[in-house]
């Protein structure tokens, strides 16, 4: 799927607002964005605070590499914010398996054509109390094994300062420093020749969900914990909200002007 002109310019126009405000918002430090593919490639970041899409594209794009994103299904029925995930060619991810199917297929196509796709392999915002990266999804380490495409890990740190996750407004004194890490792509050579059952789809993102933490881990100068956080354990669900957390961190947030409890 080459990108059209009409996609070109409404990547244009949005940068040309979204840009500007971002810079004002927060500064930036971002490493390691010589290793980001001159193809196609699959970009894994991290996931902690509803603004992660425009933390991450805006990385992308200042590197001549228009984002490309699996959105819900639901976000593509608004009628103004839908109109412009359509422009822009991304992609509506339904539950049902048919939906994914194709959301898959629509993904491989903007990787064959040497784009950047971003999936985000915890599917939601992480539920781990000290936002480090949860239990992921197949997703992407399916595309990658399907198409051969690498997956860049990327972690950021910081957005969820002037946004915290399930916060209701934007908290911008004092400035927040949004700060990116690139890796190098991940080797998944291992499980090229190797059936496409689940055990070895969920080898695989564990392979990826290491490198985006140990990403997120330099950045923010602690170790991870020992176990990655699994939804199912603690009896969450594993998309949308989780209200008994998600209230208390927005209350903290509230309260403080952080993240909320730690």
């Amino acid at each position: 799927m080459k990108e059209s002109a009409k996609s070109r310019a409404m990547f244009a126009v949005l940068a040309g607002v979204a840009r500007p405000l971002m810079n004002l918002l927060m500064a930036k430090e971002w490493e390691g964005t010589e290793k980001l593919p001159a193809g196609g490639f699959i970009a894994a970041p991290n996931h902690c605070t509803e603004i992660d899409p425009v933390v991450v594209g805006h990385m992308l794009y200042n590197n001549k590499r228009p984002p490309h994103f699996l959105a819900k299904a639901g976000l593509f029925k608004a009628p103004i914010l839908g109109s412009l995930l359509r422009a822009t060619n991304q992609i509506p991810v339904e539950r049902s398996t048919t939906g994914a199917n194709r959301s898959l297929q629509a993904a491989q196509a903007v990787v064959d054509s040497g784009g950047a796709i971003i999936i985000y392999p915890e599917g939601t915002l992480t539920r781990d109390p000290d936002l480090w990266p949860m239990k992921g999804h197949t997703g992407a380490a399916r595309l990658a094994i399907k198409t051969g495409a690498p997956v860049v890990p990327i972690a950021h740190w910081g957005a969820h300062e002037a946004f915290p996750r399930y916060a209701k407004r934007f908290y911008v004194f004092p400035r927040k420093t949004s700060r990116i890490l690139v890796g190098d792509p991940v080797d998944l050579s291992a499980f090229r020749d190797r059936p496409m059952d689940r055990t070895t789809l969920m080898e695989a993102t564990d392979v990826i969900m290491d490198a985006i933490t140990e990403l997120l881990s330099t950045l923010r100068g602690e170790e991870p914990p020992a176990e990655r956080w699994d939804p199912a354990a603690h009896n969450q669900s594993k998309h949308g909200r989780f209200e008994s957390q998600g209230s208390q961190a927005g209350d903290s947030a509230d309260r403080n002007g952080t993240d909320g409890p730690k």
